[in-house]
C-alpha cells in the first residue's frame, strides 16, 4: 500500500488516471495526459492554453487533490472568470474528498475547520488561510494568501470585448503576484482559451508566464505558435505529422471538428480550437471579399448552382476594391443547370434617424441555398415618405414578398410606416419585424461568416459600382467608413469595429432570414427537382404514350408538358403548326 500510496505522490498522471477511474470517466486522452505534465513539472509561472473540451478545469481540480495529497498544509486559491465558476470548482473538490476513499483522509477531523463553498480546509494544521478558496476575478483579493494561485478561464466574451476591458482584467491579473507567497515553490497557473484576437493571455506570455499550447490540429505554420507549441506536438511535426491532422483523436475526431468549425465560423474555431492569438488583419477580419461570387444577378431567375473559385484568372480586376490589402472579388468559375425562378425574394430593412447614420434596405432572393444580393440602397433622411416609397418602388421590381424590418430602432414605428404605405400602393408584401438583442459586431459576424465560408453569397456587380460611387460629396476617408464593402472588410468582433455599420447590418439582417434555407445544398434541390421531372414523365407516358413521345422530341420541360397536356390537340400543344 505504501508503494501506491508513493506512486501516485510522485506522478500526477498516475494520480490522474486514478481518479478517472473514481468518477467513472474513459482514461485520460493524451492531451490531458501532456496538460497533467506540465501542471507538475512547468515552470513557476506558467499558462496552459488548450482547445475549447478538452477539461483543462477538471484536470486542475485533479491537480489541487494532488497538490494537498502531498502536502496537506499548502494553501491553494482558485480565481474563475465569476465567483459562481469557481465556487463550483470548490464544491467539485470537495465531493471528490468525501467520495474516493484514498482521499477520505483529507478531510478535516476538527469542528471547527472549513467546509464552504467559499473556502474549506483540510486535515492540516490550524491556519488563518484556508486550504483552498474560490473567489471570482472582480472579487476581493487584496488581504489573501496562497502558495499556488489557479486562474481557470478567466477570459470569457463578457470581460474581454474591449480593449478598456481587457486593461482592467490584466491588472486583476497582476494583482496575484501580490498575493502569492515569497516561497520558492509557491506558482502562479493560468489555464484558458482565448476569447479574442487581442486576447489578455498574450500579454501574459510577454510577462514571463511561460504557455504551453495545444491546439484541436496541428498547424501549417508552426511559426504562428511563436515557439510556445507543445513540444509533443512539435516532436510529432518533427517526425512527420501532416498539417490540420487531429492532435488528440480520442476527444475530436476529424468529422467533429469540420463541423464545429462550420458552425462556428473561420475566426472563432481558429481562436477557441486552434489557438492561433497571433493572427494577422487579414485573419483579424473574417469576412473577406474573396469568399464572395461577384456576377450580374437576374432580377427574376437563378441557375441551379454557380461554383466558386479563387483562381487569379477569376480576379475581376476592373472593380474597384476597398478591402484589406489583396483581397479581391472573384467572378464564378462555372454557372450549371436550369434557370428559374426565385423561392423568395425578402427587402431587409435597417431604419434609422436622421443624421450620419443611414436607413439602408439590402434586396436579396434566394434558390437552391445559394443567396443574391441585387440591390443596396441607402438614405440619409431617416423614414421619410420619399425613402420608404423608394424602398417600395424597387421591391416591385424585384417582386419582393416579404419586408424584414429590424424594430429597435423606432419601437416598430417604421413597420407601421411601411404597412400605411403599402395599403395605399396596393402593394401585397407580409412585413416581418424583428428584434436584436444581440451585440451587432457579433450579430453580423455570425450572420455573415459561415455563408462567406460556404461561398454562398452571390452579389451583382451594379452593387459594386454603386457602393463605390455612393456619397460622392464627402470627404474621401468619410466616403470610405459608408461603404458596404469597407464595412464588411473592417468589421470584426471588437465593439464599434466599424463606425458606421448601416448597410452592412441591412445584410446580415437579410441573410439571418434565410439561415434555414443554407441547410437545402444546391445538389438536394436539383435532385428533387429530377425525382419530380422523372415522375412526371412517367405518368405521363402511361395516360397518353404519344403525347408523351411528342413532348420528348420536343424537348419541353416538366412546366411545359404539363402546360401542353392541358391545351393538347392529338398529344402536341397548340403552338406547334405544321
Amino acid at each position: 500500500m505504501t508503494n501506491v500510496v508513493q506512486a501516485l505522490q510522485d506522478d500526477f498522471k498516475l494520480f490522474l488516471q486514478a481518479l478517472w477511474v473514481q468518477l467513472d470517466l474513459p482514461s485520460p486522452t493524451r492531451a490531458q495526459y501532456a496538460i497533467a505534465d506540465y501542471l507538475q513539472f512547468g515552470p513557476k509561472r506558467l499558462q496552459i492554453q488548450a482547445f475549447r473540451g478538452v477539461g483543462k478545469s477538471w484536470i486542475t481540480g485533479a491537480f489541487v487533490l494532488w497538490t494537498l495529497f502531498n502536502d496537506p498544509e499548502k494553501k491553494i486559491m482558485i480565481i474563475s472568470a465569476s465567483k459562481e465558476r469557481a465556487d463550483n470548482m470548490s464544491i467539485f473538490l470537495q465531493k471528490l474528498i468525501i467520495e474516493t476513499p484514498w482521499l477520505s483522509h483529507l478531510r478535516p477531523k476538527s469542528d471547527d475547520s472549513r467546509w464552504s463553498r467559499i473556502s474549506f480546509d483540510v486535515n492540516c494544521s490550524p491556519h488563518q488561510a484556508p486550504s483552498v478558496k474560490s473567489v471570482g476575478i472582480t472579487g476581493q483579493l487584496t488581504g489573501s494568501r496562497a502558495d499556488i494561485m489557479i486562474l481557470d478561464d478567466i477570459e470569457v466574451p463578457g470581460n474581454s470585448l474591449s480593449e478598456t476591458m481587457r486593461e482592467k482584467l490584466l491588472q486583476l491579473c497582476t494583482e496575484a503576484e501580490s498575493i502569492l507567497t515569497p516561497k520558492e515553490d509557491s506558482r502562479i497557473m493560468f489555464l484558458g482559451t482565448p476569447q479574442t484576437t487581442f486576447t489578455v493571455y498574450r500579454k501574459l506570455a510577454e510577462r514571463a508566464y511561460k504557455p504551453f499550447v495545444w491546439p484541436a490540429r496541428y498547424p501549417r505554420k508552426v511559426s504562428q505558435y511563436e515557439g510556445l507549441l507543445a513540444p509533443q506536438l512539435v516532436a510529432d511535426i518533427d517526425n512527420g505529422a501532416e498539417p490540420l491532422g487531429v492532435t488528440d483523436p480520442d476527444r475530436f475526431s476529424d468529422d467533429d471538428l469540420l463541423e464545429r468549425e462550420a458552425a462556428m465560423g473561420r475566426s472563432n474555431f481558429m481562436l477557441q480550437f486552434m489557438l492561433d492569438t497571433s493572427l494577422s488583419d487579414a485573419e483579424k477580419f473574417p469576412l473577406k471579399m474573396a469568399d464572395l461570387i461577384v456576377t450580374s444577378v437576374n432580377p427574376t431567375t437563378a441557375p441551379d448552382s454557380i461554383i466558386w473559385c479563387s483562381d487569379p484568372s477569376n480576379v475581376i480586376k476592373e472593380l474597384p476594391t476597398v478591402g484589406l490589402p489583396g483581397d479581391y472579388f472573384y467572378s464564378p468559375m462555372r454557372i450549371q443547370g436550369e434557370w428559374l425562378p426565385y423561392q423568395e425574394t425578402i427587402c431587409s430593412v435597417d431604419p434609422s434617424g436622421r443624421g450620419t447614420d443611414e436607413t439602408a434596405a439590402a434586396f436579396i432572393s434566394q434558390r437552391n441555398g445559394f443567396l443574391y444580393l441585387h440591390k443596396m440602397c441607402a438614405y440619409r433622411d431617416g423614414y421619410s415618405d420619399n425613402t420608404l416609397l423608394d424602398i417600395l418602388r424597387h421591391c416591385k421590381k424585384y417582386q419582393v414578398q416579404k419586408l424584414v424590418i429590424e424594430t429597435n430602432f423606432g419601437d416598430g414605428i417604421v413597420a407601421e410606416l411601411f404597412k400605411k404605405h403599402l395599403q395605399q400602393t396596393k402593394q401585397a408584401i407580409d412585413v416581418e419585424e424583428v428584434r436584436a438583442n444581440v451585440r451587432k459586431e457579433d450579430r453580423i459576424i455570425d450572420a455573415l461568416e459561415p455563408i462567406l465560408n460556404q461561398h454562398r453569397l452571390v452579389v451583382d456587380r451594379g452593387v459594386i459600382d454603386w457602393d463605390y460611387k455612393s456619397n460622392k460629396d464627402e470627404a474621401p476617408e468619410k466616403r470610405l467608413l459608408y461603404m458596404l464593402f469597407y464595412q464588411m472588410s473592417r468589421m470584426c468582433k471588437e465593439k464599434g469595429a466599424v463606425k458606421h455599420d448601416d448597410r452592412l447590418d441591412a445584410l446580415a439582417q437579410g441573410v439571418k432570414y434565410f439561415t434555414d434555407c443554407m441547410s437545402i445544398s444546391a445538389q438536394e434541390a436539383v435532385n428533387q427537382r429530377k425525382r419530380e421531372d422523372w415522375n412526371d414523365m412517367l405518368i405521363a407516358s402511361i395516360e397518353d404514350p404519344q403525347g408523351s413521345a411528342n413532348h420528348l422530341v420536343l424537348g419541353m420541360d416538366k412546366d411545359q408538358r404539363q402546360k401542353a397536356r392541358g391545351n393538347a390537340k392529338n398529344g402536341l400543344p397548340t403552338w406547334v403548326s405544321f
